[in-house]
Order: structure tokens, then sequence, then C-alpha cells
């Protein structure tokens, strides 16, 4: 439906000012529709992946979970390249696409003038945790409230911050009541890009610890403002994190593992400025919008120089 909707329009953007490359997001629908349109116009396209549900079959609803993985297979196997976000996002699709199916890595990039430290409010705040992400249980907004729960004592003074939006937003409400810590959470919903940035200089520590993240933007932005940003092992985070290092990483539902390192980063502001000030580093040498351009430019160059692929949909 997509394909129909767009090929008027893109057959007369081709014949005012012929298109070299498609570049779509996702296998379905856009990744689908971009198959389609290269079919039809002779252009190469190429497709990112920016998840680990890399053939779609977590959706419960619309078109069976069956014909989603084989259209979403069928994708990849024509498309010049499949960029994937992440070496985790890589291996999930190779085991699961023809060989032969070309692939490479292109990690997310951030915008250093943007997410960058606040001179004027260096770790103001002593004891603020944010969560930046979409209200789904996955993400593990459970365990870092469970955790604020247990470092109550410690840390009377302990808030979290949690921007965004998302199905579970009434149930993680309750479940802070039902902690005892509702006064203690502030669910600010979705907001700006600007805010969240603002927000990102304002925590002690950025907290993310996802059980189903194929690398996530966000603990970029956070690296990028010089904060400790926790994810999970297992993850495509951890091939930027080096635990201790530039960041934290907890083992997946790991809720003793998350008291700990919110404890140690939350006693020791010497603690927080090291390793903030690595992770900005990490994120200057190899994780910019800039780095993320050139990247593309090879691959969309290689990909015009090539041509269409010769598999079809």
């Amino acid at each position: 439906m997509l394909y129909a909707r767009v090929a008027n329009r893109v057959q007369e953007l081709q014949a005012a000012n012929r298109i070299d490359l498609i570049h779509a997001h996702a296998a379905l629908p856009c990744g689908h529709a971009a198959a389609l349109l290269a079919q039809r116009f002779k252009i190469p396209f190429v497709v990112t992946v920016h998840g680990l549900d890399v053939l779609n079959t977590c959706f419960t609803g619309g078109m069976a979970a069956s014909w989603r993985q084989a259209v979403s297979v069928d994708v990849y196997r024509a498309a010049r390249t499949v960029i994937c976000v992440s070496g985790k996002v890589q291996e999930i699709l190779k085991t699961n696409t023809p060989a032969g199916t070309c692939s490479t890595v292109v990690y997310n990039g951030v915008d250093p003038s943007v997410f960058c430290p606040n001179p004027t409010e260096l770790d103001t705040c002593d004891s603020e945790i944010l969560i930046v992400g979409n209200l789904l249980r996955s993400k593990g907004h459970e365990l870092v409230l469970m955790a604020m729960g247990k470092l109550r004592s410690t840390f009377p003074t302990l808030r979290c911050r949690v921007i965004g939006e998302g199905p579970d937003r009434a149930y993680l409400e309750a479940f802070a009541l039902k902690l005892g810590i509702g006064t203690q959470v502030q669910f600010s919903g979705r907001q700006s890009r600007s805010e969240v940035a603002e927000a990102m200089q304002r925590c002690s520590v950025f907290a993310l610890p996802s059980a189903n993240e194929g690398l996530g933007c966000v603990y970029l932005e956070a690296m990028c403002c010089g904060k400790p940003a926790i994810g999970c092992r297992g993850q495509g985070i951890d091939e930027v994190i080096e635990h201790g290092k530039n960041g934290w990483l907890i083992p997946a539902n790991g809720l003793d593992e998350l008291v700990d390192g919110l404890s140690a980063l939350l006693g020791s502001m010497q603690l927080r400025a090291r390793i903030g000030t690595e992770a900005r580093r990490t994120i200057l040498e190899k994780f910019t919008l800039s780095h993320q351009a050139k990247n593309l430019m090879k691959i969309y160059r290689q990909a015009i120089a090539e041509g269409p692929a010769e598999a079809a949909l």
C-alpha cells in the first residue's frame, strides 16, 4: 500500500531530476516499498535495520508473522546493502538471511554541538537518574524503579525523571506508587531534542537497562553530554561502552548489579566525572553525525556504482 501511494510521486521526481539511490529504514513497510520502486525504476536501494527484530515478527497485529518474515528476507536479499546499527543487529541478520546478503555496520551518530556538557551546570544534581525511551516494559524502566526503592535509605533525595511515552505509562506510574517512590519519579512525557539534551546535561546518571536494544541513540547522546550511561550486556550498546571506563554495563534484568552500579556512581562525583569525560571522548572519536555521514556516503557511492541488485522481489 505504501508503494502504491508513493509510486506516482516518485515517477514525477525521477522525471524532473533522476534519482540515484533510495535509502529505506526498516524492511517493513519502507524497505518493501523501496524494493518495489527500485525494481520498477531500475534504481539501487539500501535499507537500514535499527532494532533486533530483524524479521519483523514481534508484532502481534496486522499481517501474519510468516508473511512479514518472508518479505523482510526478500527485501534484504534485493538490497544493495543492509545497513545495521550495530554488530549485534548484523549478527542476527546474517543468521536469518541467505548467504550472499550484503550487510555492513554503521553506528548511530550524535550532534556534539547539541548534546554536550553544560559548563555552567556541571553535575548540579547529585541524585537524579534520567531515563529516555518508549515506555515499554522491555526497556527496563521497572528495573530502575525497583533499584530506586532499594536505594532510598542511602540516597534520600534521589529522584528519577522519565522522558518518553508509550503503552506502559499507566502501569509504570502505578508501579512507582506501589514502591512508595511516586513523589520521587517525574513522568515528563515526550520532549523535544533540545529538552532531552538539557535533561541529560542536568542529570547525574543516565540509565536504560533495556533487554531489547539494537543500539539506542539515547545512550550515545547521554555519553556525549559527559554523563555515565548504564546499559545491558548482550545488546548493541556493549559494543560502545567499556564497563567502568566510559559507561556501565549490567546483565539484562540484573537488579542487584544495577543497584550496585547506581550506588557507586551516585556516591562518587569523581567517578561520574571520570567516566563522563571518557564517554564524551568516545563519541567524539567514533560516533558523531559526521562519522555516520562519511560511512553512509561510501555505501551510497558503491551502491550507485554497482547499480540495482540482481535479486528482485
